[in-house]
């Protein structure tokens, strides 16, 4: 089996997650990383980790449609069996979702269902909350909505600063993400598609 991870941004989960398998001697390997964007961090991580990369941009694309074709074909292409999301700042639409139904993660930083969507710590942190922390759950069609897998609170300090805080919350994702993948890949949490009860 092999892991794609998808990354936007500065890939330091990316590289955490890389580290942590090569360590622990993973049976199945993260065999690429997939970007959105030319300019992500991740780019470099992956160069100096010597993990293939692949930058494929949606402004190259007429339609999320073919974007996600494209996405997809590429994990075939590999035998891609997981699908880690770190830092993806993309909604996934079905194209994705379907063929990799319970078997794509994502990581965000806040105790879902609190604070979904982008600015999760900044959001927080505006509310004044005394504990926060970070979630990793199975990716479904909703915005952070899927079936959580993990949870590790966080607690803000009187004298935290927003920077101190964000900080934090990335050392505790640095940590319990990998060990959560490796959980999920190897069967000891197993996915279950949410059930919705309609009343009335």
């Amino acid at each position: 089996m092999s892991i794609a991870i998808f990354a936007s941004g500065n890939g330091s989960n990316f590289e955490a997650i890389v580290r942590y398998s090569r360590e622990q001697n993973w049976t199945t390997s993260v065999s690429l990383l997939v970007v959105d964007r030319e300019d992500a961090g991740a780019i470099e991580r992956a160069k100096r980790l010597e993990v293939p990369y692949y930058v494929v941009s949606p402004k190259h694309f007429p339609s999320k449609l073919e974007y996600e074709e494209a996405l997809l074909e590429l994990m075939e292409k590999h035998g891609v069996e997981w699908i880690v999301l770190a830092g993806y700042l993309r909604i996934v639409g079905d194209t994705l979702l379907e063929p990799f139904e319970g078997k794509m993660v994502n990581i965000h930083p806040s105790l879902l269902p609190s604070f979904p969507g982008l600015h999760a710590v900044e959001q927080a942190w505006g509310y004044g909350v005394k504990v926060t922390g970070v979630t990793v759950h199975f990716v479904d069609a909703g915005l952070d909505s899927g079936q959580i897998i993990a949870q590790r609170a966080v607690e803000v300090d009187e004298m935290d600063t927003i920077d101190m805080l964000t900080n934090k919350i990335h050392e505790v994702e640095h940590q319990v993400y990998p060990e959560t993948i490796w959980k999920v890949v190897t069967g000891e949490v197993a996915y279950s598609p949410m059930i919705i009860v309609v009343s009335g």
